[in-house]
């Protein structure tokens, strides 16, 4: 996991295939700080319309850590990790660089963990679906994983 404290946040790509630096909002996110804002950040800064850069791979380990943290059964994270997940290495995305894929992977199984553990006591539609994607993705079923992120049940249905 890259600590928040490397220089080298401020040179990696986001989604908008610019530097991107996560940290700010990162450390508000961890304090429950303006929570909703964050979010809205983190999504911007970390995919944009398919795209992922590596400030994407580097922020999860910490969206994961926070996450498990707070104790909060938040949709956000499992979907943006999600999100991420499904668009690397697609199309022009690169793939996550080898000094940041054992933390990545890694994250990836404890968020999992995480979801099994919380999926029981998630209420609302997001969060179930959030979770079910992430799980899913996880066991290797990235189309179903597409699918749940994508979609919402009333989409779904008039399918």
């Amino acid at each position: 996991m890259l600590s928040l404290d490397d220089e080298r946040w401020s040179s990696l790509n986001g989604g908008y295939r610019v530097p991107f630096d996560p940290r700010p909002l990162l450390r508000k996110l961890e304090a429950g700080t303006d929570v909703r804002a964050v979010w809205d950040g983190l999504w911007r800064g970390l995919h944009h319309q398919g795209d992922v850069g590596e400030a994407s791979y580097a922020a999860v380990p910490h969206l994961v850590r926070i996450h498990r943290q707070r104790g909060v059964v938040d949709w956000n994270t499992y979907a943006i990790v999600a999100t991420i997940e499904l668009a690397r290495g697609r199309g022009t995305n690169p793939e996550v660089p080898a000094s940041l894929r054992q933390g990545y992977q890694e994250a990836i199984d404890q968020l999992a963990e995480t979801g099994l553990r919380e999926l029981p006591h998630a209420e609302g539609q997001e969060a179930i679906r959030s979770i079910l994607a992430m799980l899913a993705i996880w066991k290797g079923a990235r189309t179903y994983g597409q699918v749940l992120s994508s979609f919402s049940e009333d989409e779904l249905l008039q399918l």
